[in-house]
């Protein structure tokens, strides 16, 4: 069944973004909504949609964007968009005032591995990205060459969850969340009973429920 605001322009409240998406309202899946935005395509996960609500009409709606997935028979899905997103230019957008661009190269159960030219290869629960909005054909970040900026596999072999994904770190120097707060940057000490501990610069030990750990990647 259709959205009622199919084809409409919306307004999309998001948990952690202080400014609504808007745009048009231009397909749904059972977990995620597309938005175009003049020539940009939002893929927002539904788990993070605080509001929908009709949006103003602008006139300078610029549909000349071509969509950057090719039209599927069947519904579209979070799942579905990462898969045709591997090895494309994108933007994503998962927690602080930042987006971080850069290229899908795995997805996995619950998790997916995202290589950023100024991060390297960031484990991403898949609870916590908020969206992906991929860049026309042929884009790279930065305006790089393919030679500057080539696709890498993870410096760490993927196990099948974020969870044994993270335990693998344990020992390691590493950054939680892109390093948003001082106390998520330092050693990896266990993951006990749901709680991540994590030393920092002073060797004081911060415990972080491990519900609410966004990314992990090493420096």
């Amino acid at each position: 069944m259709s959205h009622p605001l199919m084809g409409k322009p919306v307004d999309v409240e998001l948990s952690g973004r202080a400014v609504p998406v808007h745009g048009m309202l231009i397909d749904t899946g059972p977990d995620i909504l597309v938005i175009r935005s003049e020539s940009r395509y939002y893929y927002v996960p539904l788990v993070h949609v605080q509001q929908l609500r009709p949006g103003e009409s602008e006139e300078t709606d610029d549909a000349s964007g071509e969509p950057p997935f090719e039209p599927q028979s069947e519904p579209i899905s979070y799942r579905k968009v990462l898969l045709n997103a591997k090895g494309m230019f994108s933007e994503l957008f998962i927690t602080g005032s930042q987006s971080i661009h850069g290229y899908v190269t795995s997805v996995m159960n619950d998790y997916f591995v995202f290589y950023s030219p100024v991060y390297h290869s960031v484990v991403i629960s898949l609870d916590h990205l908020k969206y992906l909005v991929p860049y026309p054909p042929h884009s790279t970040p930065y305006g790089m060459s393919p030679e500057q900026f080539p696709l890498k596999p993870s410096p760490v072999s993927l196990s099948r969850t974020f969870e044994q994904q993270v335990r693998k770190l344990i020992g390691e120097f590493v950054v939680l969340d892109l390093g948003e707060h001082p106390h998520k940057i330092g050693v990896l000490k266990g993951l006990d009973d749901g709680m991540l501990a994590i030393a920092n610069a002073s060797g004081q030990t911060t415990y972080i429920h491990f519900n609410h750990v966004k990314t992990i990647h090493l420096p």
